[in-house]
């Protein structure tokens, strides 16, 4: 058994008492992480649609620095989080192949914020992603999940994507719970922030 699933939490079904729920979205890149972060933090097992590519994607997707990756999400990744006994948070992990990408748009639908996956080897994967958020007006932070020695800081990943002060910049090794769960807590605070903001604004 491997450190992600080791890490899940076993739960029993959803409490009868839960009356609303919220919905988060992970995206990024090929490759990124994001099945692996709905792994390892979801209290559920996951639902997740990966499968094994095949020679059909041969020209079509670029595995680039993940050339040893032999399986890929093509819908989406699904996992829950019981915040207390009331609320309850659906996680969803968009596909981050570029032929999957029209999915985004309708998984975008109802969600509160978004957690951006950046792997600092590719970080022009990232750009779509971030483009879309900005297009939907939805609120987000960039995690950049660690595959080793980042040899860039956090600011110059933020000038890299050209984002906006405001907008969080952590790090993360998406395969841990505990690492995982601390993004979403920036996201729900960023959240929370923004919210506060607009309420004084007005």
């Amino acid at each position: 058994m491997d450190s992600r699933s080791s890490e899940v939490a076993v739960r029993p079904p959803l409490q009868t008492t839960a009356k609303d729920g919220v919905k988060i979205v992970i995206v990024g890149g090929f490759g990124v992480g994001k099945t692996t972060m709905v792994r390892s933090v979801s209290e559920i097992r996951p639902l997740s649609t990966e499968e094994v590519m095949t020679e059909a994607g041969v020209g079509i997707d670029d595995p680039g620095a993940v050339a040893d990756k032999n399986t890929t999400t093509v819908a989406f990744d699904f996992g829950r989080i019981s915040l207390d006994a009331q609320m309850v948070l659906y996680l969803f992990g968009a596909p981050g192949q570029e032929r999957f990408w029209f999915l985004w748009d309708r998984l975008f639908a109802g969600t509160i914020g978004a957690v951006v996956l950046v792997d600092t080897r590719r970080v022009s994967d990232s750009w779509y992603a971030i483009d879309r958020l900005e297009h939907h007006r939805m609120p987000f932070i960039v995690a950049r999940n660690n595959f080793g020695e980042p040899e860039h800081s956090l600011e110059d990943l933020r000038e890299a994507l050209s984002l906006s002060p405001d907008v969080p910049v952590i790090d993360c090794d998406a395969r841990h719970r505990s690492s995982s769960k601390d993004v979403l807590m920036t996201l729900v605070q960023h959240l929370y922030e923004q919210a506060s903001a607009r309420k004084e604004a007005s």
